[in-house]
C-alpha cells in the first residue's frame, strides 16, 4: 500500500529572536502513490522543513498538505509515515533487532496494523542477517542506516520520508546504500520522498525531481527522470542519466552557469 502526497500553497515561518524568517512561500509539490520523489536546493532553503511538515512533526503557517485523501496528522496516527533521518538515532544500550522493534514497543503490539514482515524479515530485508545480536558501536555507518530502514519500515508505513540519509557515508558505501534502498522500496511499495543535496543522487533514485529555490523555498521545476527501473550504477554512464543531470543542474545554477560547454565529456559522479 502506499499513499500520495499534496502540497498546495504552503508557507512556513519562523520567529528567530524576534526576528521573522519566511523558510517556505506558497510551495506546491505532488507525489503520485508508489512513487519515489527527490527534493534538491541549496542549503537552508526549507527542504528539511517541508519534509518535517508532510510527517505532521510541524504545521505550515498557511496551505495545505494531504497525505492520501487526509491531512499529515492522519496518516501519523495511522502509523503510515516512515522518517529517516541523517543519523541513524539508534539506542545504543538495544540490539539490532531491538532498535527494529522500538516502533512496536512504542505503539504497542496489540495497537500496531498487522504486518506482513517480522522483525527478523526486514533486518533480513535490509542485509543484516547476522548481525541481529550486535549493538549500534559494533555496526559500520552504513550498516547502522540500515537498521534505521528496518526500523522506519516496522510499522509498515505507507509514506516514507527520507532527510539525507547517506550523507555522512563515504561515496562507496552511500551508493551501495542507494541500491539498497531502491530495493526495499521496491518490494515495500511505498511512496518515497527523499531530501538530498547530491544532484546524481536525486536523478539516479527518482521518478521525480523537485527543485527548491533558496529562501524563500519553493519548487521552481519539477523533473521527470526517464530511467528504466530497476536502476543499475552502469546507468551512471549513460547519456540519458548525463543529461538529466544536466538539467537538474541547470534548474539549480541557470543553464549559462550550470551546464558543461557542448561537446564536454558530463562527469561519471557528482557526490
Amino acid at each position: 500500500m502506499s499513499l500520495a502526497i499534496d502540497v498546495r500553497q504552503v508557507t512556513m515561518l519562523f520567529d528567530t529572536k524576534g526576528q521573522r524568517v519566511i523558510a517556505l512561500e506558497k510551495t506546491d509539490l505532488a507525489i503520485p502513490a508508489g512513487r519515489f520523489g527527490s527534493i534538491i536546493g541549496p542549503s537552508g532553503c526549507g527542504k528539511s522543513t517541508l519534509l518535517r511538515l508532510v510527517a505532521d512533526i510541524m504545521q505550515p503557517w498557511s496551505g495545505t498538505i494531504n497525505v492520501g485523501d487526509a491531512p499529515p496528522r492522519q496518516a501519523r496516527r495511522d502509523h503510515a509515515i516512515g522518517f529517516i533521518f541523517q543519523s541513524p538515532t539508534l539506542l545504543p544500550w538495544r540490539s539490532v533487532r531491538e532498535n527494529v522493534e522500538l516502533p512496536l514497543d512504542i505503539v504497542g503490539r496489540t495497537s500496531a496494523r498487522a504486518a506482513t514482515r517480522t522483525p527478523a524479515e526486514l533486518i533480513e530485508l535490509v542485509g543484516l542477517k547476522g548481525f541481529e545480536n550486535s549493538l549500534p558501536s559494533q555496526l559500520s555507518g552504513g550498516m547502522q542506516q540500515r537498521v534505521a530502514i528496518a526500523r522506519a519500515l516496522a510499522l509498515e508505513p505507507e509514506v516514507l520520508l527520507l532527510d539525507e540519509p547517506f550523507g555522512a557515508l563515504d561515496e562507496i558505501t552511500r551508493q551501495r546504500m542507494n541500491l539498497e534502498l531502491l530495493r526495499i522500496w521496491a518490494e515495500s511499495g511505498t511512496t518515497a520522498l527523499l531530501v538530498t543535496h547530491s544532484i546524481s543522487e536525486a536523478v539516479f533514485m527518482s521518478d521525480t525531481v523537485y527543485v527548491m529555490s533558496p529562501r524563500p523555498g519553493r519548487i521552481t521545476t519539477t523533473l521527470d527522470i526517464e530511467l528504466a527501473r530497476p536502476r543499475e550504477l552502469g546507468m551512471m554512464r549513460t547519456q540519458a542519466f548525463f543529461e538529466s543531470v544536466n538539467k537538474v543542474r541547470d534548474a539549480l545554477f541557470g543553464r549559462e552557469a550550470g551546464s558543461l560547454p557542448d561537446g564536454a565529456p558530463a562527469p561519471v559522479e557528482t557526490y
